[in-house]
């Protein structure tokens, strides 16, 4: 091993800011994260899986990949039962903290068909003489098998599409008060919070005088264009006056009759 190369278990704790190992939360537990595993020499992707924050620590602690298994709703430790284990060399996570690259040495083969990856099926298609959707069908894509980062299937008051939307929203409230509280200094986030309140809501106004303009005399992609920058600064006047989405949920719920 050279010098550059990483010694996992020595080096592990660098990744406590993505694992907070005191949480023993249950509902924190109950989310997950993708992580895509990739073979440490080749470069080449093993496989997809997903992980909670406790399989992610015992990845941590022991050097071997574990996961969460959500058909049969359990920690798995990849290779316990055939031999093929994976070796964690070194971890990486997005710019969004919400999802894992893990790079391994793998024993045997990756993938239960007896494949060395799972992805070995390849998606061929004529764009000119097929029609998409009918090849789509064919191909029966599991679409409806990830049912999101939540291991949860309890009906909510909200669907689980209201409640990815809502995620979302919740994401980008959070990336907005990251760059102001971090003082990005090549976010334009931050150069608006700046300014001031004051521009803030100038700001604001301008973007709902396009999105009136856009309504009004312009297609359909440029109001979404023109609303979705509406959406942007409001969250920045949001961020800067401390009122969260759930404020707003919890105030459009008490008008509901």
């Amino acid at each position: 091993m050279n010098n550059k190369e990483t010694n996992f278990k020595k080096e592990n704790n660098k990744n406590e800011d993505i694992l907070n190992i005191e949480d023993n939360n249950k509902n924190e537990n109950e989310k997950l994260i993708p992580a895509i595993i990739q073979d440490y020499k080749t470069g080449q992707v093993l496989t997809l899986a997903f992980m909670n924050k406790e399989s992610l620590l015992k990845s941590l602690q022991t050097g071997f990949t574990w996961f969460w298994s959500r058909e049969r709703k359990k920690l798995w430790n990849k290779g316990e039962t055939s031999g093929n284990k994976q070796e964690i060399k070194e971890i990486y996570y997005d710019c969004d903290k919400d999802a894992l690259l893990i790079k391994v040495n793998q024993t045997g083969v990756a993938c239960h068909t007896g494949n060395k990856t799972c992805f070995f099926e390849k998606l061929k298609f004529d764009k000119d003489n097929e029609n998409l959707i009918d090849f789509l069908k064919k191909i029966n894509l599991g679409f409806g098998n990830y049912s999101g980062t939540y291991l949860s299937h309890e009906v909510n008051e909200y669907n689980e599409e209201n409640k990815t939307n809502y995620r979302f929203l919740d994401k980008l409230y959070e990336v907005i008060k990251e760059r102001i509280n971090n003082k990005t200094k090549d976010s334009y986030t931050y150069k608006l919070h700046l300014k001031g309140l004051d521009e803030i809501i100038k700001k604001f106004g301008e973007e709902s005088i396009e999105v009136i303009l856009a309504a009004k005399y312009q297609k359909e992609e440029n109001l979404i264009y023109e609303i979705a920058d509406l959406f942007y600064h409001l969250t920045v006047l949001m961020v800067e006056k401390k009122i969260t989405y759930e404020d707003i949920l919890i105030e459009l719920k008490s008008r509901a009759k």
